[in-house]
């Protein structure tokens, strides 16, 4: 915690952060991003003389968000931390620590939507042939590990953290679909392809044994030392198979989810199925998805059609 900040917000940071991680369940990550924000609106109305958490207004909190985005702050960034702080003081205020809810009328401002670069489906072959074609010269457990990485990745439209938290047991071949825990432990379950499920069970048999260590647990994915893999190893894994792509803008592992939906709708999904493959609470989150289509339909129509 921030020098800066008061004992008063820091024992009180403290508490939120403990009911986040042990009633909301949210990821550390996450955690993390809330605390963050509310140590810089600690130390915010702290220079405005401000140590009682008690003692917050409405107007220091719009004051700390003008301060955030006059020094550059992105609209998407800016409208995050009034989430943060509106979920702080709603909580604060259920547990009689603030006398009244002072974040309940703040505005959350709208952030930009920008449309993702998404692969073309040319692409993700293109991406599948390089990293075979890699396994096929390292002969390594690494190899055989981030095929099946990438190839789940795009095959399910998982998030980073919901790869890192898979288990052995959370596939299941006679379905052909697997479990998956993600934000604030919701399960769902997806469904797999052909080609990612064979990549899964090559590793699994074939490699993942050679790297299993006393600490591996039942993790599906594995860490050169045996431990559960963490989610900058997967992110290197991904940003290095898409590499192989000449021209293309650098992408990780939210690009092969963005890929994953949007195929999906330009081939007939329906909206409601891939909000479901992807976990968004709200189809709002989704339909994004719909526009990257549309955009990519009239960028082909405009390259094709003879009187565009």
């Amino acid at each position: 915690m921030s020098e800066m900040v008061s004992e008063a917000f820091a024992g009180l940071f403290a508490q939120y952060e403990e009911h986040l991680r042990s009633q909301r369940d949210l990821s550390e990550h996450t955690i993390r991003a809330y605390i963050g924000d509310l140590t810089s609106l600690a130390e915010h109305a702290q220079r405005m003389k401000i140590s009682e958490p008690s003692a917050l207004t409405l107007a220091i909190i719009r004051s700390w968000l003008a301060n955030q985005q006059s020094k550059g702050g992105a609209r998407t960034t800016i409208s995050r931390r009034a989430v943060s702080v509106r979920t702080f003081t709603a909580w604060a205020a259920r547990k009689g620590i603030l006398p009244t809810d002072v974040g309940d009328r703040l505005a959350t401002p709208r952030g930009h939507r920008t449309l993702p670069h998404v692969l073309t489906i040319s692409e993700a072959t293109e991406v599948f042939d390089s990293l075979e074609l890699a396994a096929g010269e390292e002969q390594t457990p690494l190899a055989l590990r981030n095929i099946a990485l990438v190839e789940l990745l795009y095959a399910t439209g998982m998030r980073v953290s919901e790869a890192c938290g898979m288990d052995l047991t959370d596939i299941d071949r006679n379905r052909n679909t697997v479990r998956v825990f993600g934000k604030g432990r919701k399960e769902r379950t997806c469904p797999i392809g052909a080609p990612a499920l064979l990549a899964i069970d090559k590793w699994i048999n074939q490699a993942r044994p050679e790297l299993t260590a006393s600490n591996s647990g039942p993790a599906l994915f594995l860490g050169a030392r045996g431990k559960r893999i963490d989610p900058r190893t997967v992110r290197e894994v991904v940003y290095k198979a898409l590499e192989a792509l000449p021209g293309s803008p650098k992408m990780g592992p939210h690009g092969l989810r963005h890929s994953a939906a949007t195929h999906l709708l330009e081939r007939g999904a329906d909206l409601r199925a891939v909000q479901e493959l992807l976990g968004h609470a709200s189809l709002a989150t989704t339909q994004i998805y719909t526009h990257v289509s549309e955009d990519r339909l009239r960028s082909a129509y405009q390259q094709a059609h003879p009187r565009a």
